[in-house]
């Protein structure tokens, strides 16, 4: 079965950066790629390189694409009409969150199949906003989560749930580069899924775990000094 899937994510966000890098390495090339270019997508970049300071930096987008006849295009917002327009034009069967701003509905009614997106943490117990740190200082597992996507935040029916091994040495900043690589992977998976027929679909426990917010830096340093001390107990060895 043939499969035609948009990619949105903010201009050039490492976190869609690194997915479109796995995606295109397991042979699944979008059919459209639209930018976010706005304060809001250069805010989140560079929330996100600090996040990874010290790590590998996937390739820049235009690296990733060039020779692949994949047409990418920019606009101010995702939610803006320009958007919806070249989603309508495109006619995708799926549309890939790499990285964005809340989607609105208007926009997830285009895809003919679904909309999905990788989430940096172990639904249902992380949602929200800076899983890998929420999970240091609560001390939960490390992990990433395909879903489909519902009008609530990251309460869509999960696709594919793998929790990431932390080994002693972890940084947090290792740890985000890794959840980051680990929902490239599981993406691709995802989109095979669709390729070959219907994914997985497990519904939430709406009830269960806590949709958190930007983590205060006083917790997100206990946290870190949580996996130095050696203090976590998820440790894979």
């Amino acid at each position: 079965m043939s499969l035609q899937f948009a990619f949105l994510v903010l201009e050039e966000h490492p976190w869609g950066r690194e997915m479109l890098r796995i995606l295109l390495e397991n042979g699944f090339a979008p059919s459209i790629i639209i930018q976010e270019v706005s304060r809001v997508g250069d805010e989140e970049r560079d929330k996100f390189l600090k996040r990874i300071e010290g790590q590998p930096v996937p390739p820049r987008l235009n690296q990733l694409v060039t020779g692949k006849n994949i047409p990418v295009y920019c606009v101010g917002n995702h939610n803006d009409a320009a958007c919806a327009e070249l989603l309508t034009a495109d006619r995708p069967d799926v549309l890939v969150l790499g990285g964005t701003r809340i989607i609105k509905s208007h926009l997830l009614e285009i895809p003919r199949r679904a909309t999905v997106n990788c989430h940096p943490g172990l639904l249902p117990w992380l949602r929200g906003s800076a899983s890998v740190g929420w999970a240091l200082f609560k001390d939960l597992p490390q992990g990433a989560t395909a879903h489909f996507i519902d009008p609530g935040i990251d309460t869509g029916d999960i696709i594919i749930r793998r929790q990431l091994p932390v080994h002693r040495g972890h940084t947090y900043e290792s740890l985000c580069s890794q959840v980051a690589i680990l929902a490239g992977q599981l993406m691709a998976e995802t989109v095979r899924h669709f390729a070959e027929g219907e994914p997985p679909r497990v519904p939430q426990e709406r009830d269960v775990g806590e949709t958190f917010t930007v983590i205060p830096e006083d917790l997100l340093e206990e946290g870190k000094r949580r996996l130095a001390e050696g203090r976590y107990s998820h440790y894979a060895d």
